[in-house]
């Protein structure tokens, strides 16, 4: 299990144009794509170019002011994000209607501005939503829109920091025992559903086939076999912690994988930073509210758990 994660080398078994060429053709060969051998030359230094760049920009990122931190992270994450879409999809870009964010925000804040119910809405193309149906089959995610702090509620690392400032846990923890995920039983009084009802709201938002174990203790448990992976979602991981977390919240974005998440707050940070200097400035300088603490412990967690999530998912690649 990771418990840190090494941002510097995570990436270097990528880094020879013979290795990944192997590695994509392979990608290729198991989706039973046309040309693969042909394919994955071409796309092999595209491939290595995408993961430098994206390493690069972190690097910088951990380096620079805060001000400018949630610009280099985004455009990190975006390179990072479009070696993964290249290894689904060998002709990547093939339009320029793809290169588009996906996603946008109200450019000008208004009055009364409330960061944690500032919206991002998904648009019908762009890199978002062609990374949800490339990297995780999700569909027809135009016209949908979230807010920050339902973002926020969806990051594991911030459970501490909510009950520190609000007095309410956002993740409860999923210890994981061979193969059998347990949960406390207060969930179902959390999430107000009987035992058989949670069940069934849990298989209709997971990935994987879940069987119940009967337990006469004040636990639930629940197999989760064959997995090697760490995108159990609903589930999330936190390789700082070396601990599985179950979210609380019951909003629409709890089967989104954490990677769009990050992409998300990235991309409206990345905004704000660019375009709202006055509101950015005045959050850095005086601090006024929770938004500041929020934020930067964000931006803390993302420096790694970013790249780690699509190391993840490149590692999977290679089984």
């Amino acid at each position: 299990m990771i418990h840190s994660f090494d941002l510097k080398n995570s990436f270097l078994y990528f880094f020879s144009a013979n290795t990944s060429q192997e590695f994509l053709k392979k990608c290729y060969q198991k989706q039973n794509l046309d040309q693969a051998e042909q394919k994955s030359y071409e796309n092999s230094y595209p491939f290595i170019y995408y993961l430098e760049h994206g390493q690069v920009y972190y690097e910088q990122a951990e380096k620079a002011p805060l001000v400018i931190k949630p610009i280099l992270f985004f455009y990190g994450l975006v390179h990072l994000v479009k070696a993964c879409i290249l290894t689904v999809d060998p002709n990547y870009p093939e339009t320029t209607s793809v290169l588009a964010h996906g996603v946008s925000t109200r450019k000008r804040k208004k009055q009364q501005y409330n960061f944690f119910q500032d919206e991002v809405k998904f648009q019908k193309s762009g890199l978002f939503p062609y990374m949800g149906e490339k990297l995780f089959h999700m569909k027809h995610l135009e016209g949908e829109k979230t807010t920050m702090g339902e973002l926020f509620g969806q990051i594991p690392e911030l459970n501490y920091l909510y009950s520190q400032t609000e007095g309410r846990t956002t993740f409860l923890e999923a210890k994981l025992e061979k193969d059998v995920f347990i949960l406390p039983r207060m969930i179902l009084d959390r999430f107000h559903m009987t035992e058989s009802r949670f069940v069934e709201y849990l298989q209709s938002k997971s990935d994987f086939n879940i069987s119940f174990q009967e337990s006469a203790e004040l636990d639930l448990k629940f197999s989760a076999k064959n997995l090697n992976t760490y995108n159990y979602k609903p589930i999330r991981y936190s390789p700082d912690a070396g601990k599985f977390f179950f979210p609380l919240a019951k909003d629409g974005l709890i089967d989104f994988p954490e990677l769009l998440i990050h992409f998300l707050l990235l991309y409206n940070l990345s905004m704000i930073a660019r375009y709202e200097t006055e509101w950015w400035s005045e959050l850095i300088k005086m601090m006024p509210n929770k938004d500041y603490p929020f934020i930067q412990t964000f931006l803390q967690i993302t420096s790694s758990k970013g790249p780690y999530l699509i190391y993840q998912y490149l590692a999977d690649k290679k089984h």
